[in-house]
């Protein structure tokens, strides 16, 4: 293939049609093609394939055009967009991207460019030789949108000269149910992060301007509540009323619309009783309507199918295909097949799809490609190739990477590490690249471990290469079913380190293949960590997972607890600069961690979900752990001290119409430099509706040298801050008594009339 320095499409002047001027006005450009079009070029601009369609060995990671196939679905059946693949080297993605847009571009009667769908989740992960940033959980726990802010942007200056122009990220679904399977992909359980940290995302990745003359598209996922199902399964029912839907859900998706969104992913599951995709009332009711999106809305994998299949609210394909665009879908994920092109077809035929409803979608993603430049700029460029991986874009990943480990426990002060002279690691994470990175990397369930490349550490390699003068060794074989004699030859070597690091967790999944129904730690894990604590060598337990697995009969076995989730390719080196102290650990939790996998809630419940008949019980039960929390959210320790002090309000009352401000003082008063998020909650004391027991309604990360003091400030408005939604989403102002808390500090306001 050429080496392009200027990828351009210049058509013809003296046969140049108005949408192919790109000085023309986009509406206008818009509808004089939409003239030109046929019904059939109309739907297949509808129809969404798998790579598996036009690659030579019906395997996407096998990323090759098989030319003919290619050319046969785009001219014959003129299909507009494309997804998928796995992590090849970047010089095979720009072939395979440079002859697919070719065969639409140049040779297809109108020209029409493809826009290609691909799943870069936190980084360009499917993308061999990028960047590789923590999973959104992590990007959580830092409270620190820069980091969000930063992976959007670096995903976009790896991938968008390689024609990846359509990203279906961010998730912006809330982390409520910590079984379920994609817990870790969500930015955690609390409404205002995630639409903080969706916000950013959006920001970063759609507003890069050093990927011109190339502009990309962002997908929020999955609307609505896919991420609360009743079992904790994945694509299973949810049962929610709709209060709550607008109260906790929709916020995260109402911020990445305002924050200028292209396009929304549906839930592939279903919402009391209706399957989302054949909803007109959520899709285009609430989504359009209400909320004001006026971008693409496309289907999740097959979900036109699902309908027949997995909901059964439709006897056939054609009519699942009719309950989907009559609820307002635009791109159908098909992804394996023509049977969309055909339903619509005959369903246009039989005139129960009007062109004017077809025309509706095609209108939105004609504007989509010219809005991101494609029909002038519709081919990839390998001139840029060296900004892939950057030591400057993996140092973020780094910092994003550090700040996001959360310190959970820390017993006499046991870490920070320094000078040992033996450390002895442990557990099914100690030397795996592919558990700290999770699903949606180099390939959906996560790529093989010699996939990875060699320059990425494990938690063994980081910290060998931390401590160069320290004897650090994984033990594979832990005797915990041994004879007498090798037990007490294990513990006598135990007895000699100056560290235990136990790394526990899970395996990369995602989507279904992640499901499970205890979010116990595994036993044989469990057994392990008891039975090297019995050595008096303190002991770190590192938890390397998508999800909290529940450690409640073992964390007092261990003198330190950090929970690393899923911090990505630089994730081992984070881990040990926090071990050695070279880094100060500022991550602190986006969600609850549960003490039992049978009962748990979320730190925003309502005062009824935590109910005991026995009044002398429920205080026994309520002290320490917030009834069923293990560590609370927010919660996370520092190797210095901060000291709240001096929670002031610039007044007691307000009125709607008015503003207030209120004002802490933060001091670092340890011995070394750290960083600490401020975490803002409000409790509305009595409401219309059932009042959560406290709302996070700002954040704020700063960094203090040691002695150094803050002064932190949020400005409280009653319309952004103290409101609330009825079940029909119109707010609701309470007047009457507030409670304000940071930290360990409260003090209370009164709303009045």
């Amino acid at each position: 293939m050429p080496f392009l320095m200027s990828a351009t499409f210049t058509p013809n002047p003296a046969s140049q049609a108005l949408y192919q001027d790109q000085n023309a006005d986009t509406e206008d450009r818009v509808e004089d093609l939409l003239d030109r079009m046929t019904i059939y070029e109309k739907i297949g601009q509808m129809t969404q394939l798998n790579i598996t369609m036009i690659n030579p060995t019906d395997d996407q990671a096998d990323v090759e055009l098989n030319e003919e196939s290619a050319r046969e679905l785009i001219h014959q059946h003129h299909i507009g967009s494309f997804l998928n693949g796995e992590a090849v080297p970047p010089s095979q993605w720009f072939e395979f991207m440079d002859g697919l847009t070719r065969l639409a571009s140049e040779e297809s009667r109108l020209g029409i460019p493809i826009i290609y769908g691909i799943d870069h989740i936190h980084g360009a992960s499917y993308l061999a030789e990028s960047t590789i940033f923590p999973q959104k959980i992590n990007l959580a726990a830092t409270f620190n949108t820069e980091h969000s802010f930063n992976t959007g942007w670096v995903t976009a200056y790896e991938s968008a000269d390689l024609g990846h122009h359509w990203n279906f990220a961010p998730v912006v679904d809330l982390g409520v149910n910590p079984l379920w399977a994609r817990f870790w992909e969500t930015y955690g359980e609390d409404p205002h992060l995630g639409s903080r940290m969706g916000e950013a995302y959006v920001v970063g990745y759609q507003g890069n301007e050093e990927i011109a003359p190339f502009k990309v598209a962002a997908t929020a996922k999955h609307f609505l509540a896919y991420s609360d199902p009743h079992s904790g399964w994945d694509r299973t029912p949810v049962q929610i009323g709709s209060q709550a839907l607008h109260e906790f859900h929709l916020p995260p998706f109402q911020g990445v619309i305002n924050a200028g969104v292209k396009s929304v992913m549906l839930n592939s599951g279903e919402i009391n009783g209706v399957p989302v995709h054949a909803s007109p009332e959520i899709v285009t009711g609430l989504l359009r309507e209400q909320m004001g999106f006026n971008g693409v809305v496309i289907t999740d994998w097959d979900d036109i199918g699902k309908l027949v299949d997995f909901h059964r609210v439709a006897e056939n394909y054609k009519e699942a295909t009719y309950l989907a665009v009559n609820a307002g879908i635009d791109v159908n994920m098909t992804p394996l097949s023509l049977e969309f092109n055909e339903a619509m077809l005959e369903l246009y035929e039989e005139g129960r799809i009007s062109e004017e409803r077809i025309d509706e979608s095609v209108r939105r993603i004609l504007t989509l490609k010219f809005d991101l430049g494609l029909f002038e700029n519709p081919y990839p460029r390998n001139d840029r190739l060296d900004r892939i991986g950057t030591e400057e874009n993996r140092l973020k990943a780094l910092k994003a990477a550090e700040e996001s480990i959360i310190l959970l426990k820390n017993e006499e002060s046991v870490l920070p590490l320094t000078e040992p002279q033996n450390i002895l690691v442990f557990g099914p994470s100690a030397e795996s690249k592919r558990n700290l990175s999770g699903g949606w990397t180099l390939a959906w369930q996560g790529g093989e471990e010699e996939r990875f490349p060699d320059e990425v550490h494990t938690i063994h390699s980081a910290l060998k290469n931390h401590y160069s003068d320290t004897d650090i060794e994984v033990i594979h074989e832990i005797p915990v079913d041994g004879e007498e004699s090798e037990q007490q030859a294990f513990f006598s070597r135990l007895e000699r380190a100056d560290m235990l690091i136990y790394a526990a967790g899970e395996k990369p999944y995602t989507e279904f293949v992640g499901n499970i129904v205890d979010l116990t730690l595994p036993s044989d894990q469990l057994d392990e960590i008891r039975f090297i604590s019995k050595s008096s060598t303190p002991a770190t337990l590192v938890m390397v997972a998508g999800r909290p697995r529940l450690v409640t009969d073992v964390i007092q076995n261990v003198d330190a607890f950090l929970f690393a989730g899923l911090p990505g390719f630089e994730g081992a080196e984070a881990i040990a600069n926090i071990i050695s102290g070279e880094t100060n650990p500022s991550g602190k939790l986006p969600f609850s961690y549960p003490q039992h996998t049978g009962h748990f809630v979320n730190y925003n419940h309502k005062p009824s979900d935590v109910y005991f008949f026995d009044t002398d019980e429920a205080n026994h039960i309520a002290q320490g752990a917030e009834n069923t929390s293990l560590f609370q959210f927010g919660e996370g320790l520092s190797y210095t001290t901060f000291e709240y002090s001096d929670l002031e309000l610039s007044s007691d009352r307000l009125t709607e119409s008015e503003t207030i401000t209120a004002t802490v003082t933060l001091k670092n008063i340890g011995d070394i430099a750290g960083k600490e998020s401020v975490l803002w909650f409000l409790t509305n004391k009595v409401g219309r509706y059932t009042r959560p027991v406290k709302e996070l309604k700002h954040f704020e990360k700063v960094e203090l040298e040691p002695g150094e003091t803050a002064t932190l400030s949020f400005q409280i408005d009653p319309h952004k801050s103290l409101a609330y939604p009825d079940s029909n989403g119109e707010p609701i102002l309470d007047p009457g008594e507030f409670n304000l808390q940071v930290e360990s500090l409260d003090i209370d306001f009164r709303l009045v009339d």
